[in-house]
Formats: structure tokens, sequence, C-alpha cells
């Protein structure tokens, strides 16, 4: 079907709209994009719409969320399509999974957003759940049973940001000053004491520190190359800032010449224990020591709480963000001892904190 229409520019609402209708079916098409490049692809969303060439616009949405599943299944981490798994069987499917593909429409795709909203979801799981549906939805165009975009899906501003805690400079204090734990009742040494001190004056993510072997340390350089998640599958970490190194402090070169005495293992730095090993035994520790209990995440937000005056382009480089993460700044490319700069910042900060 050749469309007859032109796509129009509102002042008020800065966006190109365009309306078409195909089989009875009137729809609009939009893009924000200012002047003709806005136009021409406001035109392409309507012309692919008009387009007669899909191949079965009848078919449930139930049987293309199992293929794209599948195909997540066989392109993805474990850690990756569990998540999508679990967005389709208690949000997407409840909602849409009965619809015939032709008949889906971006108020449907919100109505999945609206209902999550309204059960308390945070605002980061939003996100996640939004980016699983357009994922979806951009498969089914690829299988060529629809032309949906769902461009005007959005978050509800009331959506909470959760609140992540941190260790307290007493909590640090004790961190760094008590290196027992409580086993049957009785004061032992915590076996992952130097584990959890790294994670805080490096903010490693869980899984870094997990995966990090000692291979990874040449002189006082981290090397972070890849990450373990909690199936156990080793991975490159969570996006492509995540393979990065840095210059370990003062504080933090001591921790590891300690484990270094400790150790019995040439590969990895603290072994081959799992994230539920590394969590259960933090909780215990924090415990037997009277520290607020926080997550092993939470160590790594720890560090970047205490590093916050540092600038956000050396903090960057240091956790692994990417350049749109709010982190601090704009993120800047390595400088000749920058990084060695950095480390002892970083360990001036910690050393006032717990008083070394």
């Amino acid at each position: 079907m050749k469309r007859t229409s032109v796509a129009k520019w509102s002042d008020k609402k800065q966006y190109w709209q365009i309306n078409v209708q195909k089989g009875g079916v009137r729809k609009s098409f939009y893009s924000s994009k200012p002047g003709r490049q806005g136009q021409r692809e406001c035109h392409a969303k309507a012309d692919d719409w008009l387009d007669d060439n899909i191949t079965d616009s009848s078919i449930r949405v139930n049987i293309l969320w199992e293929e794209y599943l599948t195909s997540q299944k066989e392109s993805t981490s474990k850690s990756n399509w569990i998540k999508v798994e679990s967005f389709g069987k208690n949000w997407i499917k409840p909602v849409i999974g009965s619809k015939k593909i032709c008949e889906l429409s971006e108020a449907n795709l919100q109505q999945i957003i609206n209902k999550a909203y309204a059960k308390g979801l945070a605002k980061k799981t939003l996100t996640n759940l939004k980016a699983t549906i357009t994922s979806f939805i951009k498969y089914c165009r690829m299988r060529n049973v629809t032309k949906l975009f769902p461009e005007n899906v959005r978050i509800p501003k009331g959506a909470k940001t959760s609140q992540k805690r941190i260790l307290q400079p007493n909590d640090l204090v004790t961190l760094f000053s008590v290196d027992t734990t409580t086993k049957y009742n009785k004061r032992i040494k915590d076996p992952l004491i130097n584990a959890y001190r790294l994670q805080v004056l490096t903010g490693l993510r869980p899984g870094e520190l997990l995966g990090l072997e000692w291979t990874d340390i040449v002189e006082n350089k981290v090397h972070v190359r890849r990450s373990i998640n909690k199936y156990g599958e080793v991975t490159t970490g969570k996006n492509d800032n995540a393979v990065r190194h840095f210059v370990l402090s003062g504080l933090a070169l001591k921790v590891l010449t300690d484990q270094r005495k400790l150790s019995l293992t040439k590969g990895r730095i603290f072994g081959d224990i799992t994230h539920d090993i590394y969590r259960k035994r933090w909780e215990k520790y924090c415990i037997s020591n009277g520290i607020e209990l926080i997550s092993t995440y939470e160590l790594r937000h720890t560090f970047v709480s205490v590093a916050k005056n540092l600038s956000e382009g050396q903090v960057k480089t240091l956790v692994g963000h990417s350049k749109n993460m709010d982190t601090f700044g704009i993120y800047g490319h390595e400088l000749q001892g920058e990084l060695e700069e950095t480390a002892n910042e970083i360990d001036e900060l910690f050393s006032r904190l717990i008083g070394e």
C-alpha cells in the first residue's frame, strides 16, 4: 500500500507526526528529530507499516515470546535470559500473551509498565523491563510479523529509585581493624577479610572480585579481565567499560600482599567461591562485628561514596562506568601518571577515615 499523506511538524509538541490508515486501522508515527531528517524518519516508519509483506500478523504473542526466549537462551548468558524469562512470566505474558501480534499497540506495552509500576517496582527494574519489551518487539519486526515501533512507551515519573546503603566511617574502622568472625560461637579469622577490604578500596563489582586472578596483578596494577556471575559463568563483565586497568592504592596493595601470604592457589585470588558463599560470609562478618548489614554490591557503592571528591573521570575509569553513566562527569582518556595520582588520592581518602 502506498502512502499518500505527509508528516507535519508540531512547534508546540516538537515532533513530526504522520497519520496513515491500512485495512481500517489508523496509526500515527512520530519523530522528534528536527528538520527533514525527522520527516524522512517519520515517512520511513509509516511506509514500513503500510508495506504488505507481513508474513503472519495473526500469530499469538505467547508463541512469539517463546521463540524470542529461545533465541535469548542461545545467544546470551544465563544471568541475562533468566531475567528475560522472569519478565515474561510475571509481567509481559499476563498482559499481552493472548493477543494476536497485529492487535498489539503501544498502549498495550505501556499497560505492562504501568502495572509493574503500580506494584512498586523500582525505576531500574522498570527500565530493564522496558528494554526487554523493546528487544522483544524488535525481534518480532525481524520475524516480519509486525511493524510496531514502541517509541512512546515511558517509565512513570513517580518511579522510585532504590536507595543504596554504604558503610559509614565507624563501620570502615571496624572492617580495617577487625579480621575475625564467629563460627559455632567461637572467634576465628575470617578467610575472606581481604576480599571485603579490597572491594571497598577498589570499587570492584562482586563478580569482578571473585574472578580476579593473580596473573591479573602486574606490579601495582590490576587488570580487570573477567567477571563471575551468580550462575558460575565466566563473562567479560557488565558492559564494554568493565574490562579495564587501574593502579592499586597503597592500602589496596597491602591488602593484596596480606592475601598472597594466605593464598594456597595460583589461580583466583580468593579461591573458587560463589556469589552465594561470598554474600553469606560477608553477612556473618557484619553480624559478628556489629556492622550495619549492606549487600556485597553496596561495598562498591561505599567506594564511590568515599571517592566522590575525586573527578568523575577518575572514578569512571576505576569502576568501569560508561560515558552516559552519571557517575560524576565526562569520561576522560588516561594520561601518563594519572592512574598513580588517582591511587594516591584514594589512599588519602581512606586513610583519613580508618586512621591509617
